[in-house]
């Protein structure tokens, strides 16, 4: 749990993660939804839509650390431009942004200021944003465990070799009752999950098309993408 934490978020420490830690993923963004979501409540309660909405988007950031964010940068930057594997592997380790790199951070960061600045939050919103931080990040331990590593060497090595079972274990239930409880209807809960875990399917499809398997720049990207996905369906009006 630590190493998971140490790895995911700022808390905790910094510590080399093994595939012991991947079990723990599901559980830890789970508690990082429920920090983000709490943002939201809370701020909402004191300011307009619109701030609270910023308000949480830079307390995921704070959280975080910014990870999964500078792997969806390096993850753009390196999968949608035109050039052949191992450029885009050598794009994907350099540490300045390129132009695709900015305007999707843009691009996502906007998407999800909207979600959140047109929801009233409440007690099951907090909870869906719980079951789609921890549905995110059980998609970042899934590919670890199901998809080729695309280096050599880096420091998303230290997963291979884990089991599948574990995982499912722990956040099969865990995204399932979390996503029921915070829909409203429940179904709207359950599908943002389902839309999260295929926009999280999607990214690792394309980035194994262009690289031949996962970097950890690619899960940082299939977390995000997965989370503001699935923010997307449980805002929809219907």
């Amino acid at each position: 749990m630590r190493r998971a934490l140490g790895f995911l978020t700022l808390v905790g420490g910094a510590s080399t993660p093994s595939p012991a830690t991947l079990p723990w993923f599901p559980v830890v963004g789970a508690l990082i939804g429920l920090v983000v979501g709490a943002v939201w409540w809370g701020a909402a309660q004191w300011w307009g839509l619109p701030v609270a909405a910023a308000l949480t988007v830079v307390a995921d950031l704070v959280v975080t650390g910014l990870l999964h964010l500078d792997g969806l940068a390096d993850a753009a930057d390196g999968l949608l431009p035109p050039v052949a594997r191992e450029r885009r592997l050598e794009i994907m380790r350099d540490a300045r942004a390129g132009v695709f790199g900015v305007v999707t951070v843009v691009a996502v960061l906007l998407v999800r200021f909207a979600v959140f600045a047109s929801v009233v939050p409440d007690g099951r919103a907090v909870l869906a944003v719980a079951a789609l931080w921890a549905t995110a990040r059980t998609a970042m331990a899934v590919t670890t465990l199901v998809v080729p590593y695309a280096r050599d060497e880096g420091l998303a090595r230290a997963f291979l070799g884990g089991s599948l079972v574990p995982v499912l274990v722990v956040a099969l239930p865990l995204v399932t009752v979390l996503g029921y409880l915070g829909g409203d209807p429940h179904l709207r809960g359950l599908l943002a999950v389902l839309g999260a875990a295929l926009a999280a399917t999607a990214v690792v499809t394309f980035a194994r098309s262009r690289l031949g398997g996962f970097t950890g720049d690619v899960l940082g990207a299939c977390g995000v993408v997965a989370e503001t996905v699935g923010l997307l369906v449980l805002a929809v009006r219907a």
